[in-house]
């Protein structure tokens, strides 16, 4: 992006700026029930399209590929073409997914939705944050990064709640989740036409591409804070992508919004962690994030090896938190550590090793679920992880000693 190419007003404290937030939320919160919707679905297309765990974790990671394309393509797009214009494109691209989702036109449409429901997300991400940073009311000025977090984590858990309580009581499961959700989409985009833009737009100013970079001032530490949100994401990409199976397959507890609801459980434990534990310093919160991580993983190897459910429910809530930990004083301590001019690009190439944690690792594990059985292939992932969230435990303790 070229320099000087826009700037925010100064918040407006009216009923439209109040509007606008709330609209804003609502907006980010619809856009990512979307994106987890077809967790408690998975096995059904499963069972029409002739498809295993493998081309389901492939199905879920390509999600990884539209988000994190809009994070580099479109990151900072609305600096420049305003927050309004990027927001109504997330929501088109939302729209598209359910509306593809919909046809029931085979995998085809499956992939493509997942790949338009990760660009709706990675523009949410970046543009809905910033904008309910712009248009927060004063009582909410300084909570508005927490409100952004909260109704993130919150929409994300509801995707799979509500998709498995339509496919648990409705006779049409794999339509009516995205009924739903395009039915809730309308406000939302009504809502976002009617919100005051926050920038002030240049005329003839032009957008390149962010760029992701790792600043040499902030190498010590991005290192063991994205290996730690790497560990994290990997986590929160294999419970959402094939929890449902662990409970049907594992646990003979085939009841989908059962599934919908334990996969609820981590994202509400992570918004809760997000929320609650928010002054828990950093050097406190990165190295206890990847600890907290370790347990709950303990909680999921239970419940596979004895085919237990309340650990594995326990331990899914404590990932929840660990994520938390990990992601939020992982984002703190690069940003405070990396200058102002490579910090955003620091801040991006953060964000797509933790959509490369969503992805690969979850391909790895339907690779194992094929050859071994998907019981055998979710205990070798969690020993694996745990190694891998200890790992950067120590690294971060050792970099605190320094």
């Amino acid at each position: 992006m070229t320099a000087h190419t826009s700037e925010t007003r100064p918040v407006v404290r009216d009923r439209r700026a109040r509007f606008g937030f709330a609209a804003v939320a609502y907006a980010f919160g619809v856009v990512m029930l979307g994106n987890t919707l077809p967790t408690p679905l998975y096995s059904i297309y499963q069972q029409r399209y002739g498809f295993g765990s493998l081309l389901t974790t492939v199905i879920y990671a390509v999600y990884a590929v539209g988000v994190i394309a809009a994070l580099l393509l479109l990151g900072k797009a609305s600096d420049v073409y305003g927050r309004r214009r990027l927001l109504l494109a997330g929501l088109a691209a939302s729209v598209a997914s359910g509306v593809l989702f919909l046809t029931d036109a085979g995998l085809p449409a499956l992939f493509l939705g997942r790949v338009l429901s990760g660009v709706s997300a990675g523009i949410f991400t970046t543009t809905a944050t910033v904008a309910l940073l712009d248009l927060a009311p004063a009582r909410l000025q300084r909570r508005a990064a927490l409100v952004a977090t909260a109704v993130n984590m919150l929409g994300l858990g509801c995707g799979p709640l509500l998709a498995g309580l339509l496919a648990r009581y409705t006779a049409a499961p794999l339509a009516w989740p995205f009924v739903a959700n395009l039915a809730l989409l309308v406000p939302a985009v009504l809502g976002v036409l009617r919100m005051p833009e926050p920038v002030r737009l240049v005329p003839g100013a032009r957008f390149r591409p962010q760029r992701p970079v790792v600043a040499a001032e902030a190498r010590s530490v991005f290192v063991p804070a994205a290996v730690a949100v790497f560990a994290a994401f990997a986590v929160f990409g294999l419970l959402t992508a094939v929890e449902p199976g662990f409970l049907a397959t594992v646990l003979g507890m085939p009841d989908r919004a059962l599934a919908g609801l334990v996969v609820f459980t981590m994202f509400a434990g992570s918004a809760a962690g997000q929320v609650g534990l928010a002054r828990v310093p950093t050097r406190v919160a990165l190295p206890a994030g990847s600890l907290v991580l370790v347990l709950g993983l303990a909680g999921i190897a239970v419940g596979l090896v004895g085919r237990l459910f309340v650990p594995m429910l326990v331990g899914t809530v404590v990932i929840g938190v660990g994520q938390a930990l990990s992601f939020r004083s992982g984002i703190a301590a690069i940003t405070a550590a990396a200058p102002e001019p490579t910090r955003a690009g620091t801040v991006a190439s953060f964000f797509v090793v933790a959509y490369v944690g969503i992805s690969i690792p979850v391909i790895a594990v339907g690779v194992a679920a094929t050859a071994y059985g998907l019981r055998t292939a979710g205990i070798a992932f969690t020993a694996v992880v745990a190694f891998v969230a200890l790992a950067a435990c120590v690294a971060v303790l050792r970099l605190d000693r320094r």
